[in-house]
C-alpha cells in the first residue's frame, strides 16, 4: 500500500495504541500532523568560552572528565550527581539533580559535552542533560509536550517520520507566492524547523512557517466566502419599506448617522438572494439593539419569523420587555422562550412559535432544543455571538429556512483580529454614540481609598441614582485575598442602612432569583446591586449611574469596559470607580488606560498589545484562532500580507482550477474531511 502523509502515526515504527493515544493529546494524529508540529524555541548547542558567559546563562560545556562521578542521596527520592570537568584549563564542578543514571556516562580522561546553567560566583555548572557530540546540529529544538509525550520520544518519532515520509512533502503554497515572499518549500521548511544547523536557517524556516500558517487559515476563510457568495439559495426578504419607515418614525429617538448606515447595509442583504452572514459590532451603548429590532421588523413584514438568541436569561427578559414596548404600535407579536419557564407558559410559547402567531422570538440556547419548531424562520440575530459555540449557532440556523444571520458583539474587535476572526463575514460597525450621551467619568482608587467612592455614591443616590458594585468572587476564598460579593453585600447594607436597600446577585442563583433581583433593581426598590460579572453583558438600567469595581486589576480591559457600560444609559452624568492595588506593570497600565478613554475600539487595541491575541476576551469561547507559530499582534505585517494574498488568489481563481493552486486545493479538501467550519 502506497504511503501518504495522511497515514496514521500508528504506521511508524515503535508506535502502538498507547503512543497513538498520547500523541492525540497534542492533536497529532497523522504523519503530516507530526511533521508540522514545530518546536517553539531552540537551545544553542555551540560551546563558548567560560569568560564570555553571564551568570545563570545556559550553554553547552565541553571538557575532559577528571574525577569519578559521585552520587549522594538526600531526602526521599532525591539525589545529586557531582563530577569534575576540565573546561578551558579550569576544573569545574558539574552537578546533576535526580539523574543518578548518568553516572556511567562519565569515563575518566574522556571528552564529554553537557548542557547546563553557569554559576559565575561558584564557578560551577548545574547540568541538565548530556549532549551527543556526534550531532551535526548546533541548535536543539524544544517542543511543547505534556506528561503523555516526552521530549525525547517526540524527537525520535519526528526523525523517523521525516526519514520515511519527507520525500512526499509537496508544496501547499503556490510557487509564485513562495517565490515572491522568498519562502521555503514544504520539504525544506520541515527539515530546517526540526533540524536546523544554524540560527539563520531556523529564522528563515520560522518566517516561512508563520506565513504558511496565516495563509492557510486565510485560504479557509476565503473558501467560505466563495461558498457563501455562490449559494443562490439564500432567502430574498422583500420587506415592506413604507411599514419599515413608519416603525422607525415611532421610535422615541432619532437614529444616529452610523445606525442609519448600518440599517441600510443590513436591509440590502435582506433583499439580496445571497445568504446574509454579517457581524454588527459597536461599542457599549451605541444602539445595536435598535438596529437589530429594525432588521427583525423588516423580516416580519416580508412574511417571516425572526429570532434573537442571547447568552443569559436576564438579557433575554430585558430584550423581551424592551421589544414588546417598541413593537406595540406595529401590532407585532413578541414571544419569550427560556429554559426556566414554567410548563404552561412554555407550552403556549411553543404553540405560538409553531403556528406562526409569534412573529419575533427572543430566547437563550433554549431556542435550539429539539422540541421547538418554527413556522417560518427567516432571520436570526445572535447577540454576543462569541459566547455561543459553533454547534449552537448551526443548530439555530437549521431550525429555519436557510435564514439570514446577523451576529452582534459589544466587544470591539481591532482590525488585526477582525481579519482572522470574522474574515468570512461582512462587518458593519456603529462607531458613533447616541446624541447627548455623556462620557463616563472613570477614577482609579487604591483599596484604602474605597471609602471615597462610597461617599460619592451615597451623595449621588441622594439625587436619585442607583449603583452597581462588582466583586471578582461570590464567596470568601482561602487561596486568594480578593473581595467577595457576599461579604461586600453585608458590609454595604450596613453602610447604606436604613435609607437605601442593598441586594446580592451572582451566577449560582436560580434564573428566577436573578430575574426577581433585576426586576426589583429596575423598579428602584433596590438602590445598590452587589454582583459578580453576571451583569457584564447587556443589562440596561437607565437610572444606574455608578459602577464600583473591586479588585479591578483582576479583570481584562474588555470586561472592565463592558462592566462600565452598564451605567450612563440615561442623560445624567455617570461614574465608574476602579478599586485596585495592581501588582505588576500590565495591571497598572490597564487602570491608567481605563481612566483615559471611553472608546471601546481604543481599549481593544490597547488590550491586544498588553495581553496578546489569545486572551483578549478572557476566555476560550472568543472564537479566536489558536495559531501554533504566528502571533497576530507581533507578526501583524505577515498576517496582513497573507490575508491580502489569499483574497487576491480566490478572486482570480475561486474554484482553484489553476495548476499552481492544486496543492492548496488538495490541502483544503483534506481539511474539510476532518474539520467543520461555521
Amino acid at each position: 500500500m502506497a504511503k501518504a502523509l495522511t497515514d496514521s502515526v500508528a504506521v511508524l515504527s515503535g508506535v502502538g495504541p498507547k503512543t497513538v493515544a498520547a500523541l492525540a493529546t497534542l492533536d497529532i494524529n497523522t504523519v503530516n500532523d507530526l511533521l508540522f508540529y514545530f518546536p517553539f524555541r531552540y537551545e544553542d548547542l555551540q560551546t563558548r568560552p567560560l569568560a564570555e558567559l553571564a551568570d545563570q546563562e545556559k550553554a553547552v560545556f565541553k571538557g575532559k572528565v577528571v574525577s569519578n562521578a559521585v552520587v549522594s542521596f538526600f531526602g526521599p527520592h532525591k539525589n545529586r550527581l557531582n563530577v569534575r570537568l576540565l573546561i578551558d584549563g579550569v576544573v569545574v564542578i558539574v552537578t546533576f539533580f535526580n539523574q543518578a543514571w548518568l553516572k556511567d556516562k562519565f569515563k575518566l580522561e574522556e571528552e564529554v559535552a553537557i548542557y547546563g546553567k553557569w554559576n559565575e560566583q561558584r564557578k560551577s555548572v548545574v547540568g541538565m542533560k548530556i549532549i551527543s557530540q556526534s550531532t551535526d546540529n548546533a541548535l536543539d529544538p524544544i517542543y511543547s509536550v505534556n506528561k503523555q509525550v516526552r521530549q525525547k520520544k517526540l524527537v525520535e518519532l519526528i526523525q523517523t517520520a521525516f526519514k520515511n515520509y519527507g520525500a512526499l512533502l509537496g508544496n501547499v503554497l503556490p510557487d509564485d507566492i513562495r517565490q515572491h515572499f522568498r519562502l521555503l518549500s514544504d520539504h525544506d521548511l520541515v527539515q530546517q524547523m526540526h533540524f536546523p544547523k544554524t540560527l539563520t536557517e531556523s529564522n528563515a524556516a520560522r518566517r516561512t512557517a508563520i506565513f504558511r500558517e496565516f495563509f492557510l487559515f486565510e485560504a479557509k476563510i476565503q473558501q467560505l466566502r466563495v461558498n457563501n457568495s455562490e449559494a443562490e439559495d439564500g432567502l430574498q426578504l422583500s420587506y415592506d419599506l413604507p411599514a419599515l419607515k413608519e416603525f422607525i418614525a415611532t421610535l422615541p429617538f432619532a437614529l444616529t448617522t452610523a445606525q442609519k448606515r448600518v440599517v441600510n447595509e443590513i436591509c440590502a442583504d435582506l433583499k439580496s438572494t445571497h445568504h446574509m452572514n454579517r457581524l454588527l459590532q459597536g461599542d457599549v451603548g451605541s444602539g445595536k439593539t435598535i438596529v437589530a429590532a429594525i432588521a427583525m421588523f423588516a423580516a416580519v413584514t416580508a412574511g417571516y419569523q425572526a429570532a434573537l438568541m442571547v447568552p443569559t436569561e436576564i438579557l433575554a427578559e430585558q430584550h423581551y420587555q424592551k421589544l414588546v414596548k417598541l413593537f406595540a404600535p406595529m401590532k407585532v407579536s413578541v414571544t419569550l422562550l427560556t429554559g426556566s419557564m414554567k410548563s404552561k407558559p412554555r407550552q403556549n410559547a411553543l404553540m405560538a412559535i409553531e403556528t406562526g402567531r409569534a412573529n419575533i422570538i427572543i430566547g437563550t440556547h433554549a431556542l435550539i432544543q429539539d422540541a421547538i419548531t418554527f413556522h417560518k424562520l427567516g432571520f436570526i440575530v445572535i447577540d454576543e455571538q462569541h459566547r455561543f459555540g459553533v454547534n449552537q449557532r448551526r443548530a439555530l440556523r437549521e431550525k429555519g429556512l436557510n435564514p439570514d444571520i446577523l451576529a452582534m458583539t459589544a466587544t470591539p474587535i481591532p482590525r488585526t483580529l477582525a481579519i482572522t476572526t470574522y474574515g468570512e463575514m461582512d462587518i458593519s460597525t456603529i462607531d458613533e454614540l447616541p446624541a447627548g450621551r455623556r462620557p463616563i467619568e472613570t477614577s482609579w482608587l487604591k483599596i484604602n481609598q474605597a471609602s471615597q467612592a462610597l461617599a460619592i455614591t451615597r451623595n449621588q443616590m441622594d439625587h436619585g441614582d442607583q449603583a452597581f458594585v462588582i466583586a471578582p468572587l461570590i464567596s470568601e476564598s482561602d487561596s486568594v485575598n480578593l473581595k467577595n460579593a457576599e461579604d461586600l453585600a453585608e458590609q454595604l447594607a450596613n453602610y447604606f442602612a436604613p435609607k437605601y436597600q442593598v441586594a446580592l446577585l451572582h451566577g449560582q442563583m436560580t434564573a428566577e432569583e436573578k430575574a426577581e433581583k433585576m426586576a426589583a433593581f429596575n423598579r428602584n426598590e433596590i438602590q445598590v446591586l452587589v454582583a459578580t460579572t453576571v451583569v457584564e453583558v447587556g443589562v440596561d438600567v437607565p437610572n444606574a449611574n455608578i459602577m464600583i469595581i473591586y479588585n479591578a486589576d483582576r479583570f481584562g480591559l474588555a470586561t472592565l469596559h463592558q462592566l462600565r457600560g452598564r451605567v450612563g444609559r440615561g442623560d445624567r452624568q455617570a461614574y465608574c470607580f476602579l478599586i485596585a492595588d495592581p501588582q505588576n506593570e500590565v495591571a497598572v497600565k490597564r487602570m491608567e488606560i481605563m481612566t483615559e478613554t471611553n472608546d471601546g475600539f481604543k481599549l481593544a487595541e490597547a488590550d491586544l498589545k498588553l495581553r496578546g491575541q489569545g486572551d483578549i476576551f478572557g476566555d476560550k469561547q472568543s472564537g479566536l484562532p489558536d495559531f501554533q507559530m504566528g502571533d497576530p499582534v507581533s507578526d501583524n505585517n505577515i498576517l496582513v500580507a497573507a490575508h491580502q494574498v489569499a483574497r487576491e488568489l480566490f478572486l482570480a481563481d475561486p474554484q482553484l482550477v489553476q495548476e499552481q493552486n492544486q496543492g492548496l486545493k488538495n490541502y483544503l479538501r483534506q481539511l474539510q474531511a476532518t474539520e467543520t467550519f461555521d
